[in-house]
């Protein structure tokens, strides 16, 4: 169940809230809250892994889809270590560009809204992303923790009123100085504007009052906290890139906007005629699940905070990295440990747009590929430092030669041969005495450390192709040795039993370490392989572990089409 404030509150969203609740008489109200329900071990803080929240305004496209595997690949991964796990996600519902949005659909914007991010929630769910919060904006817990941050914010200091000019994204949602707009040309229509430089989209000039963050003070702080934590953003290229822009100074940033401008969000606490700017709205999202600010002292990382990685595209990354960290310190409450900023997808190698057509609809992805194959492709072939290039024959090709080519093609081999005993090989293994063999021993048993070296990194894709090497070597091992000739080989009769058994464990040991990757064919590839479900954790990826498996708890079929990867229904 999501967390929720029985205290309902005040906001400008059409909804029955009440009035704002001063935080330090809250103790003398009859007012409850309901904590997360996802607990680790006493004293263990569980790792807290978040997507960033998406805006309604659009569909989902195959960018969302990639953030949202590689936050689920992360949280899975530490599952996997034993470790209580929790995964954030949810919807971005406030600003002016949803209000636009909903505006031009002659719809009321809450109502807009709650039919829109449905498609988010529907996409995690189709995705197999194993989420513990979907949070809204609109949610009422959420409005209270955004309307206390203020509030502290205020206390502090770092907010102040004063009139405000420049240039504003509504589809970046931010301010831009002069030194970072120009004058473009839209080639299709001739038309002329200005826009950002960083983005490419259109700006326009406001003057107007409101409240300003003194950011500005922060400056020093923020640049001592990146020299000590110097992996603090992922990749490193984009921890240069902060570094520089805060060096190259900061301002104080507008966090308001009048409600006659915009009147969809959160009200700034005692000033009904300020909205609270969407993305300090959005950001607080991290904290709120975290049962902020109702953590219960001593126990204040119970729900997760601070979180342990923020998954981002490389195009919030100034909010993130500078902003964000920027508020938390304005209020001495402890930063997120790490922000994954991936690259984008294109297609043909042009940026995919909208305006152009050329974007790709995860929800039809899915439907044809299903969502472990889906989720193999953009964990191979997504870019973390530089962008990747989408293509169905792309898919495809990764489908056959390395999910059925390769791991299909080795886990049928081996639970299909009808010359050996998988089980008897598991419990007659004895130590190997080849020169190959020995080194594929040596290449198992450093496969669970290489997998941890690179998930450690934030590079998911690195593993994966760590593992799928091994699987490349391992059908490589078993044509070598070709068990097919050896039964009844009386001189050396438990040489076949080695050879199986050294493929059983190729694929017992992949089969859990990529579990985070493929949920549901892994399951299918372990069932196969007979191992049970408690022994299916990284501590169980040491070679040899597990003596208890080899007798397969599903059919293991016969043909192509029962195959663990079957044939595509189509080529193209």
């Amino acid at each position: 169940m999501r967390n929720r404030l029985l205290t309902p509150l005040r906001a400008r969203n059409g909804q029955d809230f009440r009035p704002w609740i001063c935080p330090s008489c809250h103790n003398l109200r009859l007012y409850r809250r309901t904590f997360s329900s996802t607990t680790s071990p006493k004293n263990t803080k569980p790792y807290y892994v978040t997507s960033p929240i998406f805006y309604v305004n659009a569909a989902p496209h195959i960018g969302h889809l990639y953030t949202l595997v590689l936050t689920d690949v992360l949280k899975r991964w530490h599952a996997l270590r034993g470790r209580g796990a929790i995964l954030c996600t949810g919807t971005d519902e406030h600003g002016m560009k949803v209000q636009q949005a909903a505006r031009k659909e002659r719809e009321d914007v809450k109502v807009f809204c709650d039919r829109n991010y449905q498609s988010f929630s529907i996409l995690a769910d189709r995705a197999e992303i194993d989420y513990d919060h979907f949070i809204r904006t609109s949610d009422p817990d959420h409005h209270f923790a955004v309307q206390h941050f203020w509030l502290m914010l205020r206390n502090k200091g770092f907010i102040y009123e004063s009139k405000h000019e420049g240039w504003y994204s509504v589809s970046d949602e931010t301010f831009y100085p002069p030194s970072a707009v120009h004058l473009t040309l839209d080639p299709s229509t001739g038309r002329k504007f200005m826009a950002s430089m960083e983005t490419g989209k259109e700006v326009e000039w406001t003057s107007e009052n409101n409240y300003h963050f003194r950011m500005s003070a922060l400056q020093e702080r923020l640049l001592k906290f990146y020299e000590e934590n110097p992996k603090f953003v992922v990749p490193a290229s984009k921890m240069k890139d902060v570094v520089q822009q805060v060096k190259a100074g900061l301002g104080d940033l507008s966090i308001s906007r009048p409600v006659d401008r915009l009147s969809w969000g959160i009200p700034v606490p005692d000033d009904s005629s300020q909205t609270i700017y969407v993305w300090l709205d959005a950001l607080i999202n991290y904290l709120t699940k975290s049962n902020y600010p109702f953590q219960i002292p001593g126990q204040e990382d119970a729900a997760g905070w601070p979180a342990d990685c923020h998954v981002i595209g490389k195009d919030i990354v100034r909010f993130h990295c500078i902003y964000w960290p920027a508020f938390l310190m304005a209020l001495d409450l402890p930063l997120p440990r790490q922000i994954l900023a991936h690259a984008h997808w294109t297609i043909g190698h042009e940026k995919m747009s909208k305006s152009t057509g050329n974007v790709v609809n995860p929800f039809f992805a899915l439907d044809r590929f299903y969502a472990d194959t889906m989720r193999y492709y953009l964990i191979h072939d997504g870019g973390i430092q530089d962008d990747a290039d989408y293509d169905n024959s792309y898919i495809i090709k990764h489908y056959k030669t390395g999910l059925q080519g390769k791991l299909g093609n080795l886990v049928g081999r081996v639970v299909r041969g009808k010359k050996w005993d998988v089980r008897r090989a598991v419990m007659l293994h004895e130590t190997v005495n080849d020169e190959l063999a020995k080194e594929h021993v040596a290449r198992l048993s450093a496969l669970p450390d290489q997998v941890l070296a690179h998930m450690d990194d934030l590079n998911p894709g690195l593993a994966l192709k760590t593992i799928m090497e091994v699987i490349s070597k391992t059908n490589e091992y078993i044509t070598h040795s070709a068990p097919w000739y050896l039964a009844g080989n009386l001189r050396d009769p438990h040489h076949l039993d080695r050879i199986i058994f050294l493929c059983a464990e190729s694929i017992r040991i992949s089969g859990i370490l990529l579990q985070p990757v493929m949920p549901s064919k892994m399951k299918e590839l372990l069932d196969l392989v007979g191992v049970q479900p408690g022994a299916r954790g990284y501590k169980d990826t040491r070679f040899g572990a597990d003596r208890d498996y080899g007798r397969a708890m599903i059919d293991v079929g016969v043909g192509a089409e029962t195959a663990l990867f079957p044939p595509l229904r189509s080529d193209f």
